[in-house]
């Protein structure tokens, strides 16, 4: 794949209840580090032209606030998760600025629970002023959004398929537990992997903290981020001090470029 210079944007790095957590008054969620306060689990990736926003969590308004975007050409959903979903109506405001509807790219069942949860996008005779969005099907095999190509990437959520995404030699992984040899295979040869670590104790549908550092070893991995993070993982600057070379937890507005 060739792929332009692109900059990843953490636009959130905390799992379903961010960090912190609703009437929590554990360490973690009353830290006063800034990067122990977590929005949901999201990234936008750029090139110079071409402006893409990997789900929409409930925090979408705000993450775009907070990183000043003026522009967005697409949005590609990992899964149909509500706090992975449940910002899609604030794209109204890009429809308007921007002057064009948004492209937006999800799976069979992503798409039907957009269709639920938003059926007003999908009105025949729309109220003026709604979303405005063209839904297209994601494929197996690589595709282009402007200049940057997509791999998708199907692993497991317990049983649920949800599609992590590679952009050249980076790729994002979120809300993941099993993946199976062949798309294990996709991701090899990425020079930077984000991958979903929950937490310290075994989880039902995402890999814990030693798992998601034993599957970027095997992987061979130089640069590992993780994300989706709960409270429960600790303090951002305790849990940093104890991880292996090439490995770190991601924080929100945090920035790569390659």
């Amino acid at each position: 794949m060739n792929c332009p210079p692109l900059t990843i944007t953490f636009l959130g790095t905390g799992t379903s209840s961010g960090i912190p957590m609703i009437a929590c008054n554990c360490e973690v969620c009353t830290s006063a580090d800034k990067k122990d306060k977590r929005l949901r689990s999201s990234i936008m990736v750029q090139s110079e032209t071409t402006s893409i926003v990997v789900d929409t969590t409930p925090d979408f308004r705000y993450q775009m606030l907070r990183e000043q975007v003026k522009k967005m050409d697409a949005v590609i959903y990992t899964h149909p998760h509500k706090d992975h979903i449940a910002g899609l109506d604030d794209i109204r405001a890009f429809n308007f600025f921007n002057h064009k509807a948004i492209d937006v790219y999800a799976n069979e069942i992503t798409q039907k629970a957009l269709k639920n949860e938003f059926h007003y996008v999908f009105a025949e005779n729309k109220y003026p002023g709604l979303p405005d969005i063209n839904l297209f099907d994601i494929p197996a095999a690589v595709f282009y959004i402007g200049d940057i190509p997509i791999q998708p990437i199907k692993v497991w959520h317990l049983h649920m398929p949800v599609l992590g995404f590679r952009f050249g030699k980076f790729t994002y992984i979120t809300d993941a537990n099993r993946i199976d040899p062949a798309e294990k295979e996709k991701i090899k040869g990425s020079e930077v992997l984000v991958i979903n670590a929950l937490r310290h104790k075994k989880h039902i549908s995402h890999y814990t903290l030693p798992e998601a550092i034993e599957l970027a070893d095997e992987l061979q991995i130089p640069q590992t981020y993780f994300t989706h993070i709960s409270h429960q993982l600790g303090k951002h600057s305790d849990v940093s001090f104890k991880l292996p070379a090439g490995k770190a937890i991601a924080f929100d507005g945090q920035r790569l470029q390659f």
